[in-house]
């Protein structure tokens, strides 16, 4: 076994260790899905930042960036860093002012159980999508520092994030996510000062000059709109942010927390830019661009912070994964397992929670196993089913017009005209018809409810624990 493998391995029991630490503090589902609301500015900030930056942020962007040029970073770093700022600023402090245990209570308050269960639902899938991307980087990553096949290293980092994220809640989570951003922030330093150390850095800069002015190649307006509203969209009614913000102390800081947590996602975004750049002169001609950042390193770094590098890449990943997981199971587990076991006591629905990541765990395995590029698993998290969610979540939280047959007419018109858009009609521009069907639908039923003996809401129920 390889020195960088057992430094992986060492790394991932210590977070392990201070998971199981944290959770002894834990005797209910609700501590483990909000952390008693306890999180200061810090920890809801880190948090959010590393649940959204994942391998995908550092190793795909450096090697579209590669390929591409200055073009390629419309999305990462400054799409989905944007989106985090504008939930923090508009949809943090009136969501957590409601009281909410999970992002679907929202819907049961404003509309009816139906909803809430059929939002769930809708976003099931790319959380576990966002899981599956995530995991099957961790085997790339264990594969490529060890004799592991690809099959066998998806297969073990399925069972490690699998374990270490039944085992802590939000709150260990943020705890470690603390650790975890800042070695990932070290790790991407170190890799920086050696790449500026290097004797003919003009060369570098020389290359980065055509890639810079492929920012500005001419592109339809539409396929900026659906390039920036895929993340941004996506990114707001995600219930891996949501679950982060919602364990805030109070809406402040829920508010506060989750904008410093984007700016951090954007000055971090910076130096895989940097990286995909600086590859164009240092190592030119590399078959595969997703593999920039790691040839960087093998180039640059000795043994020992190549080690740091790769325990940065392992943190982004654990982090993102955990988030996704965490925050899928929290809505499946509180929102329609527990429903059904009214009865059940605190210790019990804590495990119900605990159960649900597991299984949600092995799905994202078998979709990491049976896919074959962590780009594609990305796209399908970021798209699927969230058009149709943000269009009503934008209603209820902000007005009273519509009712329970509008949100399911617009929730069902985004979970189908996405996919049957991007897969079977082949439109340029699926998630932003989504978006215009969802509304489209939305209002033209909310007008019609009243004919139809329709009520435009029903009254909020209490949110179970």
């Amino acid at each position: 076994m390889s020195g960088v493998l057992l430094a992986i391995f060492a790394y991932v029991l210590v977070q392990f260790a201070i998971g199981v630490y944290v959770s002894q503090k834990m005797s209910t589902a609700a501590d483990y899905i909000l952390a008693g609301r306890s999180l200061g500015v810090l920890l809801v900030a880190f948090s959010v930042f590393t649940s959204f930056f994942g391998a995908e942020s550092l190793i795909a962007t450096a090697g579209a960036v590669y390929s591409d040029g200055m073009a390629a970073t419309l999305v990462e770093p400054f799409g989905y860093g944007a989106a985090l700022i504008i939930a923090a600023l508009i949809f943090a402090g009136p969501l957590w002012r409601r009281n909410v245990t999970t992002f679907a209570d929202l819907f049961r308050q404003r509309y009816s159980e139906g909803i809430e269960k059929l939002v769930v639902i809708a976003l099931l899938p790319g959380s576990v999508f966002w899981a599956a991307a995530q995991i099957r980087a961790f085997g790339v990553v264990l594969s490529a520092n060890s004799t592991l096949e690809i099959t066998t290293a998806i297969l073990l980092a399925g069972l490690i994030i699998a374990s270490y994220s039944v085992v802590g809640g939000l709150l260990a989570d943020s705890i470690t996510d603390v650790i975890q951003g800042a070695i990932l922030i070290v790790g991407l330093v170190i890799l920086a000062i050696a790449i500026l150390t290097v004797p003919a850095p003009t060369d570098a800069l020389e290359a980065a000059k055509p890639a810079v002015a492929g920012v500005v190649k001419p592109v339809a307006w539409l396929t900026y709109v659906e390039k920036l509203a895929v993340p941004i969209c996506g990114t707001i009614v995600s219930v891996e942010l949501i679950s982060r913000y919602l364990g805030a102390r109070s809406a402040n800081v829920a508010m506060l927390g989750t904008a410093i947590g984007g700016v951090i996602y954007i000055a971090v975004g910076l130096m895989p830019i940097f990286f995909g750049l600086s590859a164009q002169a240092l190592l030119p001609g590399l078959a595969e661009p997703e593999q920039v950042v790691p040839k960087l390193a093998e180039s640059f770094l000795p043994d020992a912070l190549r080690i740091v590098l790769v325990g940065a890449i392992v943190s982004a990943i654990l982090s993102v994964t955990h988030a996704a997981l965490h925050g899928a199971s929290a809505q499946v587990s509180h929102n329609i397992v527990t429903p059904w076991m009214p009865d059940a006591s605190a210790q019990r629905r804590l495990w119900l929670a605990r159960l649900t990541v597991m299984g949600l765990s092995i799905v994202a395995v078998a979709l990491a196993l049976t896919s074959e590029r962590i780009k594609e698993l990305v796209e399908y998290a970021s798209s699927a089913g969230s058009a149709g969610v943000f269009v009503v979540a934008m209603f209820a939280l902000f007005t009273r017009f519509g009712g329970r047959l509008a949100a399911f007419g617009a929730i069902a018109a985004g979970i189908v005209t996405w996919p049957l858009g991007r897969f079977v009609l082949a439109f340029e521009h699926p998630y932003t018809i989504a978006l215009v069907v969802s509304l489209v639908l939305y209002v033209g039923l909310a007008l019609a409810e009243p004919h139809l003996g329709k009520q435009p809401a029903t009254p909020a129920t209490p949110s179970p624990t």
